[in-house]
């Protein structure tokens, strides 16, 4: 199910399901989408706090459940990740969310959203970046990016950066599925749940932050022993940040020897998740991983 572009004029919430945020980045954010004419607006809890979430679960779902619910919001930016999710993602009303799809955009602990609204209403999202805007970070490529994802339904093509910790990752050959996926650490979490998708057929995005080596490899390694990598059709491997070395091995090793063998064409080094420069592209679409030539062909998750 794929929800309508938005266009000039349409209401956009802004919502955390996750961690807390800062408000002034997410007024920079803010202040990015109105200048494309969409009309941002906070979620009564977004910028809430309770221990490490933003918001009690009870909050942050009603912020969710009425952004489904309203008819005037036709988009949904997700303030950032952090942790907490998958906490409230059992009290969504995948009816309203099936009976009103709204564009849906986010990455990291989001993916969690991400793979609950696939799993309840064959909803399209977006994996790009959250309303805590860093302009550093997320320069105008990555605004364009975001943009076009939101707003026009043409595909992406995303091209291998070797300047990526997982670059030097390529398994030859040519892929089509559905791209699926997201943040590794909250996949390899939702083993044992209804939200891991069935990955038959499908392309698996996977991206993380702040995991050594070691870490990713027992990410992968679970995955793995589960089942869930046996009949992919590709993997797209994008950003590895801040994965550092500390055993004398390094991410792109793991990545290479957990991902190699698995029969399926695989590329690395790109710009998807928490790096520099993070490009948006749409889950539960078609797309087309080209290990060869270096690229990822992504189908538009709007109509």
């Amino acid at each position: 199910m794929h929800p309508p572009a938005l266009r000039p004029g349409d209401e956009v919430r802004i919502v955390a399901p996750g961690g807390p945020v800062a408000a002034e980045p997410v007024e920079r954010g803010m202040a990015v989408l109105a200048g494309w004419g969409l009309r941002p607006r906070l979620g009564r809890h977004a910028l809430g706090r309770h221990g490490f979430l933003a918001g009690t679960d009870r909050q942050r779902a009603a912020d969710l459940a009425e952004a489904f619910a309203d008819p005037a919001v036709r988009g949904i930016v997700c303030a950032r990740g952090g942790y907490g999710t998958q906490r409230v993602v059992d009290l969504l009303d995948m009816a309203a969310v099936r009976r009103d799809p709204k564009v849906v955009c986010g990455y990291s602990d989001i993916t969690a959203l991400h793979l609950a609204l696939w799993r309840g209403a064959r909803l399209a999202t977006l994996h790009g970046p959250v309303a805590a805007w860093d302009d550093e970070r997320t320069p105008a490529v990555s605004a364009g990016s975001l943009r076009r994802a939101l707003m026009e339904p043409v595909p992406t093509v995303l091209t291998r950066s070797p300047d990526e910790a997982g670059a030097t990752v390529l398994v030859p050959g040519r892929a089509d599925g559905t791209l699926l996926g997201g943040n590794l650490t909250v996949l390899a979490a939702s083993v044992g749940t209804a939200d891991l998708p069935d990955l038959t057929g499908a392309i698996l995005l996977i991206e993380e932050i702040g995991e050594p080596p070691y870490r990713v490899d027992r990410l992968l390694t679970q995955l793995r022993r589960a089942g869930a990598l046996e009949h992919l059709a590709g993997v797209a491997v994008g950003q590895f940040t801040d994965c550092a070395d500390r055993h004398g091995v390094d991410v792109a090793q793991v990545l290479g020897e957990r991902l190699g063998d698995l029969g399926v064409p695989v590329l690395g080094g790109l710009p998807l998740g928490h790096g520099q420069t993070p490009r948006t592209v749409g889950l539960g679409v078609p797309a087309t991983l080209d290990a060869a030539a270096g690229t990822l062909t992504v189908s538009p998750a709007v109509r």
